[in-house]
Formats: C-alpha cells, sequence, structure tokens
C-alpha cells in the first residue's frame, strides 16, 4: 500500500473497506466534531454502516468518481480528505476533508489536500476543484483560502444534514491559479 509522508509522524493512505473497524473507532472519537459538517459521519452509526460509507468510496473510486484518503498520525486515523466526486467528462471535482480534535492544528489537513489538488490538476489535468462548506465552518473556509481558493458564493438551503436544509458555500481553484508548494 503506497503512503503519503505528511510530517515525521504523519501520512495520507486509502482508506478501504477493510479497515472499517478502525474507521468506525476514529468516527466514534470524532462524532460530536463530525455530525454538523459530514453527512456520512451521522450515517456511519455501526460497523456495517462504516463499511458501507467505506464501499460506497471503493465502488467511486472504481468508477473513477470519487475517492477517500486517511490521515494517519503516530499510527491512528484521525482524518481524512476526499474527492467527494470527481468527473473527467466535466474536469471537476469536488474535495472534502474531516479530522478530530487530535489531528488538528498540526498542517495535516491542507498538506494533504494539497496533495490531491496537485494530483487532480498535474496529473488528471482537471481543470476546476471545489469545495463545499458551510458558512458557519470558519475553519473550513480558512483552509479553503490557505490553499488558494476563492469564494464563488453560497447556496441557500441546498442539501439536507440532520433534518435540517443548511446553506454550503461553493470555493474553488482553477488549474491555471494553482501555485504548487515549493519543493
Amino acid at each position: 500500500m503506497f503512503a503519503i509522508p505528511l510530517a515525521d509522524n504523519a501520512e495520507l493512505r486509502p482508506l478501504e473497506p477493510w479497515q472499517a473497524p478502525e474507521f468506525f473507532a476514529h468516527i466514534e472519537r470524532a462524532r460530536a466534531h463530525m455530525d454538523p459538517w459530514i453527512g456520512w459521519a451521522g450515517r456511519s452509526t455501526d460497523l456495517d454502516s462504516a463499511r458501507a460509507t467505506l464501499q460506497g468510496y471503493a465502488d467511486r473510486q472504481a468508477a473513477d468518481a470519487g475517492r477517500l484518503f486517511g490521515i494517519w498520525l503516530d499510527g491512528t486515523l484521525v482524518g481524512g480528505t476526499m474527492f467527494v466526486s470527481f468527473s473527467t467528462a466535466t474536469s471537476t471535482a469536488e474535495i472534502g476533508v474531516w479530522t478530530e480534535p487530535a489531528g488538528e492544528g498540526r498542517g495535516l489537513v491542507g498538506a494533504a489536500v494539497r496533495h490531491l489538488i496537485e494530483y487532480a490538476f498535474t496529473v488528471r489535468g482537471l481543470h476546476r476543484l471545489e469545495w463545499h462548506t458551510s458558512p458557519d465552518n470558519v475553519r473550513s473556509q480558512a483552509l479553503a483560502r490557505r490553499v488558494g481558493m476563492t469564494l464563488d458564493g453560497t447556496l441557500r438551503e441546498s442539501y439536507l444534514n440532520n433534518g435540517v436544509f443548511q446553506d454550503s458555500q461553493i470555493w474553488s481553484v482553477l488549474a491555471h491559479e494553482w501555485q504548487p508548494a515549493p519543493a
């Protein structure tokens, strides 16, 4: 299996169905932190549903339509990043992230997102990457800014989460705007 170093003690790796027990334990630690923002967290309430979440992303990966990666810190899954959607036909993708408190404040999520952006633009030749977040999620907005995204606008009550319609900010970066980190 491949791993991309994010820091001396942290790495980005694929997150797959066989890792459901570790994934579910992580969701349980992070549930209060994730539920307001990550829809599949609220649907991953036991080992079977957590496995189904991972299988859904494995199916997207097989169709070249999405992908899920975990961030491990000192050998423990503490967060991740994903291509929520990925389309070579439209040359666009959406990137999403999540973390538990143990993974915050270390730059790991930002480093992981930069790897996904670099891959999407330079390896896969996509034109546009999007980031969808709640107007209330200040940390997510700050990360979008740090990786070079621009706020396109807000979609009012565009999705249902925990029984409540939520607004969604759309951020984006275009291939010609992307500035990779210096080597």
